[in-house]
């Protein structure tokens, strides 16, 4: 028998870091032919999307140039591309050229967690190229008030200067960047409060392996929390979020899929 009901099981994002320091996998595929087997391997591990980044986002990493995040990540999108045509890849960047390259060289989503604050540029190449936008919250920090109506205000807004640069609405995420600029408590009051940023139209949860949960589960070693990830998981996909990004895509497929049979 088939499920009756209604629930929409979210799209799994699959990470690829070609970076040497991100803070869960940083060097482990940091070379073209690294990063396209995994990348192959999160395919066929269940993976709707993959998200392509040559620049670590982690707290305190060193910016990297234009440059440097181009030679690391268009080798990665043509290799994949060319091994897998209908594979859909998003490029995690805050840099507009990166982006445009990146969407020339078979990308269809673009992942900025700055909300459009990074690069004044990428709005219209988001909207020049027709693909689609995730925008997040990375910052700035809210040490007083409400972290909800501060993270909705802020995607609310990009999303306004987005949609005014010509991006279909129908072609924007959102992504309230648990453990950006965050703290533990304040991650965990956004995912308690999930529901309030849903008017904004799709929304992005991604939380795979973070310091929040780290601390609240006194796991230091970032590989040490999938079981928690799980849990973040299902409770993303029950309130009702539409994507979440995941190192271990595997899993999460699994999980969704069970899920999606019992519920």
């Amino acid at each position: 028998m088939s499920p009756t009901n209604n629930i929409r099981r979210p799209g799994i994002l699959g990470i690829v870091n070609v970076t040497p320091d991100s803070f869960s996998d940083g060097g482990e595929f940091f070379s073209c032919d690294q990063a396209v087997r995994h990348a192959l391997t999160l395919l066929d591990d269940g993976a709707d999307i993959l998200d392509i980044g040559g620049e670590s986002t982690r707290p305190g990493a060193v910016e990297v140039p234009a440059e440097e995040e181009l030679r690391r990540v268009i080798p990665v999108i043509r290799g994949i591309r060319c091994l897998r045509p209908d594979a859909r890849i998003s490029i995690d960047t805050r840099k507009a050229g990166v982006a445009a390259a990146a969407v020339e060289a078979g990308a269809t989503v673009i992942n900025d967690v700055s909300g459009l604050a990074s690069d004044p540029d990428m709005a219209a190449t988001a909207a020049r190229t027709g693909a689609h936008l995730i925008l997040g919250h990375a910052g700035p920090p809210v040490d007083t008030g409400d972290i909800v109506a501060a993270v909705r205000d802020h995607l609310r807004r990009a999303g306004e200067k987005a949609r005014q640069a010509g991006v279909a609405g129908d072609k924007l995420i959102f992504d309230p960047c648990l453990g950006f600029a965050k703290t533990p408590g304040q991650d965990w009051e956004i995912l308690h409060r999930l529901a309030e940023l849903l008017p904004l139209g799709p929304v992005l949860i991604a939380h795979s392996r973070k310091s929040f949960l780290g601390h609240l589960l006194n796991r230091p070693e970032p590989r040490d929390r999938e079981m928690a990830t799980a849990a973040v998981t299902l409770y993303a996909a029950q309130h009702g979020a539409a994507m979440v990004r995941v190192h271990d895509v595997r899993a999460a497929r699994d999980l969704l899929t069970v899920w999606e049979r019992l519920a």
